[in-house]
């Protein structure tokens, strides 16, 4: 029901919109198609953490509201919008199960801990995540492999690359660019979108 609530809302994106330009009037279709691609992944996506399916559709819901919100400005920045939205979900129901926890404080301590689970959850995807990506790291070109293992699995910062590797700070941002680049195209949108939020949040 949620799914078809929030279906019409978008649908109502257009139908309310007649008179826009015809820009705008791309800009909300692909929402739409945004919105058909990727709706049931992040309801499954967030039901791992909550094991509550119409608290994941909730989530699900208001992240693509906020997206919405935001998406001229996520645009601008150069966001790719699956990896947005699998953070959002992801944050969403970290937090939420975090005010579960504080207001059922006085449940039993031998309880399973949802919040438990869902860090061991995230671990693990991490996890899948780390192996994956040093594999498919080994098909990048060996400059471009180089700086972007040091930037985004040793955790180093881009001035602390350009110092180590004597090239210019705006010579590691292209290659990391053109790491995450190479990799859209050689992984499943899927796939990418998670490696996205595990870059985001670091390793």
């Amino acid at each position: 029901m949620l799914q078809y609530k929030c279906y019409f809302w978008i649908r109502s994106i257009n139908h309310n919109q007649t008179n826009i330009l015809p820009k705008k009037l791309n800009i909300a279709n692909s929402f739409e198609e945004l919105f058909k691609n990727n709706y049931a992944k992040l309801c499954h996506f967030a039901l791992q953490f909550l094991k509550d399916e119409d608290a994941a559709k909730d989530i699900v819901q208001e992240t693509f509201v906020v997206y919405w919100n935001k998406k001229e400005d996520l645009d601008a920045e150069g966001v790719p919008a699956t990896g947005f939205l699998f953070s959002a979900v992801r944050n969403a129901c970290l937090n939420k199960l975090r005010r579960e926890k504080l207001e059922h404080g006085f449940l039993n301590q031998q309880d399973a801990d949802p919040a438990e689970d869902a860090i061991v959850l995230n671990a693990m995807i991490r996890s899948e995540v780390i192996a994956e990506l040093n594999h498919v790291i080994t098909t990048l070109p060996v400059n471009c492999q180089r700086i972007f293992r040091m930037g985004y699995l040793e955790g180093l910062k881009n001035p602390e690359i350009a110092k180590e590797l004597d090239i210019s700070i705006n010579t590691v941002k292209t290659q990391k660019k053109r790491g995450l680049e190479l990799l859209k195209m050689r992984l499943s949108p899927d796939f990418f979108a998670i490696l996205i939020v595990c870059l985001i949040h670091k390793y």
